[in-house]
């Protein structure tokens, strides 16, 4: 196994590579399902090269992707995987008819389902997905608990919480990690939800650090998305936002040549760059484009790289998840998409 760093998250003991894989691309939301034995090889791939954080959910698929990675476990070591799934995101007929639940009970079904699918007898890390307004989590958080004592999971997760849920949350049992977006592109979570964390001493899981393909691909990401990629309502890739991004995208393309990186290594490595507490998520179908991915762990950025970037980097658009929350919360007690925050 290569050396990938491994960094401590949160301060109940979970460790895991500094390089994490999403795993959801390969079977939801960017287009078709790929090929099953062409995800488990990158899936092996990941892993003996040091990547051993996967990251999944129930609702990616739904189901396929959990289904995929237990597949892949098979004749894995467990203890050399650290392994995150989530719940809480119901899916109806159609994106428009998702609802969000944390009831106990029915945070108990889904852990149970998911550890089937996996094949496993615990995972590391449990995420609730997405929070419900309609159920304290409070009373989410005492059957994690119980499901923590119980050995099904280990550690427990937040995804897409603001701070005040964090802090609640956290009052019931210790949590280990908060997922958001955190990009170049996404950076609204610094002002209140990573502090929070930092002083709570939880660990930071940023997902679509590389803006959803945007930093891979640059503007022709765009050219050949299947129609049900999720990236087709992406705000900041659509109009005006769009052809002012193109122009950052340049800007920023810039430095990473003067680097000797590729854009997308830059834009990785300044999210590693925010500390050892940190654990991006970059997801991809395609192994070279996760040992592209690993060698931004060598990318080396100063204090004045990391202002230079910042100063240049000023997208326009909201964001994936605000676009999805809309939908997702049709029927929920839901402010405007204009001032939407984390519950």
């Amino acid at each position: 196994m290569s050396h990938v760093k491994r960094i401590k998250l949160g301060s109940q003991g979970l460790e895991v590579s500094a390089l994490g894989l999403g795993c959801m691309g390969m079977s939801y939301a960017y287009g078709p399902a790929k090929p099953e034995a062409d995800m488990i090889q990158l899936i092996h791939h990941a892993i003996n090269s040091g990547v051993t954080h996967l990251d999944t959910s129930d609702v990616y698929g739904p189901h396929t992707n959990e289904i995929l990675i237990g597949k892949a476990l098979k004749g894995v070591k467990r203890e050399d995987v650290q392994l995150a799934t989530k719940f809480g995101i119901k899916v109806g007929e159609s994106l428009s008819q998702m609802e969000i639940h944390g009831e106990p009970e029915y945070v108990r079904a889904c852990c149970e389902a998911s550890l089937k699918r996996l094949g496993v007898d615990y995972v590391d890390l449990y995420y609730v997905h997405r929070i419900d307004t309609k159920v304290p989590i409070e009373i989410t958080m005492g059957e994690l608990k119980k499901l923590v004592e119980e050995g099904k999971i280990k550690y427990i997760g937040l995804s897409e919480a603001s701070p005040s849920t964090i802090r609640r949350a956290h009052a019931v049992h210790p949590i280990t990690v908060v997922q958001l977006e955190w990009s170049l592109w996404t950076r609204d979570a610094e002002e209140e939800v990573i502090p929070t964390c930092r002083e709570l001493g939880i660990g930071i899981m940023p997902f679509a650090p590389l803006g959803s393909g945007f930093f891979a691909s640059g503007p022709k990401v765009m050219d050949n998305l299947a129609d049900d990629d999720l990236r087709k309502i992406l705000p900041r890739l659509q109009g005006e936002n769009f052809e002012h991004n193109k122009r950052v995208f340049e800007r920023v393309n810039e430095m990473a040549e003067r680097k000797g990186c590729t854009l997308a290594q830059l834009a990785l490595a300044w999210v590693l760059h925010q500390g050892d507490d940190v654990c991006p998520i970059p997801g991809t179908t395609k192994i070279e484009n996760l040992n592209q991915n690993l060698g931004a762990l060598s990318v080396k950025l100063t204090a004045h790289d990391m202002a230079e970037i910042e100063s240049v980097a000023s997208f326009k658009g909201l964001r994936m998840a605000e676009q999805i929350l809309a939908h997702c919360y049709k029927n929920a007690d839901t402010p405007p998409l204009s001032s939407w925050k984390p519950e």
